[in-house]
């Protein structure tokens, strides 16, 4: 039996490490921290929002429709991870809805967008004509926002993050940036009566929460352009290590989501026998598995194989 008969067996039984349901360990504990980051972040921006409004601040309420749509991140991040967990596990859909991970996350990115034009248009009237603020009650609201920010924080911190974990957790960092800029603003207000600071500080916040949209935008736009997460060549040098590998055709891989990492391999081997193709197959499968690789799919064949009739235009 030549190797392409041997394999076409045996790749049902090891060539994939694909049961279909791609559960996640701590996928249940990634939710409930994504959920309960979204009940924290809705109750600061109520406090800020209404803080202020009623003392003047438009530094505070920039902060607070930060922390808005950072909330709203959250939820549709939560809504999206649940709905990967919990529906779409068949045939029809081959990874359930992990997709929908990169989706949300992509879609905070950009909501972010409207937000800065908000905070910069603000900020430019305020520029223009600036006004007296309630300083003490500003400052407090501002330190109840920060401590809301370090508790959110302190909720998702701990072990690997998934991409919608890392995006609230970027759009944290800006939060609490904007926190500290708002107290700090508040300060040399009261310490000095420049109230162009407010304005000022406003701006700085805007800047902050560019950088998180596009950190978001990068991350989930690389999933969907299937961006390598690999070192290609790495992977390819280790395989070639291996005996019995004698080539590699094609190499390829992708990711469904953060947590999620497919490959597919087509390999030149030598073996004449299917018990020598199955701890070929198996080795293969125990690099890929080490380089991060959550699925793989491995087609072998022998060195003397026209490999063209196998390849489309694309030579996938």
């Amino acid at each position: 039996m030549d190797v392409e008969s041997a394999y076409e067996m045996s790749d049902h039984q090891s060539g994939h490490a694909h049961d279909g349901s791609h559960e996640q360990g701590g996928s249940s504990t990634s939710n409930r921290k994504l959920a309960a980051v979204s009940a924290v972040n809705l109750l600061g921006f109520g406090a800020e929002l209404v803080g202020g409004l009623l003392f003047g601040s438009v530094a505070l309420i920039s902060d607070a429709f930060h922390m808005l749509f950072d909330a709203l991140a959250y939820i549709m991040a939560f809504a999206a991870a649940y709905a990967a967990d919990n529906y779409g596990e068949s045939d029809t859909w081959s990874y359930g809805l992990h997709r929908l991970e990169p989706t949300a996350a992509f879609l905070n990115g950009i909501l972010l967008l409207p937000m800065v034009g908000y905070i910069l248009w603000e900020s430019y009237q305020r520029f223009l004509d600036p006004i007296e603020i309630g300083t003490g009650p500003t400052l407090a609201i501002a330190v109840g926002g920060l401590l809301i920010n370090i508790a959110s924080v302190y909720i998702l911190q701990g072990g690997e993050m998934s991409l919608n974990e890392r995006g609230a957790f970027y759009h944290l960092i800006g939060d609490a940036g904007g926190s500290v800029a708002v107290i700090v603003s508040t300060v040399v207000i009261e310490l000095t009566g420049l109230r162009i600071v407010d304005p000022l500080t406003a701006a700085l916040i805007a800047v902050i929460v560019i950088w998180s949209a596009v950190k978001v935008i990068r991350g989930s736009g690389a999933i969907f352009l299937h961006r390598t997460p690999l070192d290609a060549d790495t992977v390819r040098s280790r395989l070639l290590e291996m005996d019995g590998i004698e080539g590699i055709d094609d190499f390829d891989a992708w990711q469904i989501c953060s947590q999620i990492t497919v490959a597919t391999t087509h390999i030149e081997t030598d073996v004449e026998t299917m018990t020598e193709a199955d701890d070929v197959i198996g080795r293969i499968h125990k690099e890929l598995a080490h380089q991060g690789v959550d699925h793989a799919t491995v087609e072998l064949s022998s060195t003397d194989t026209d490999r063209s009739t196998h390849l489309n235009r694309h030579t996938h």
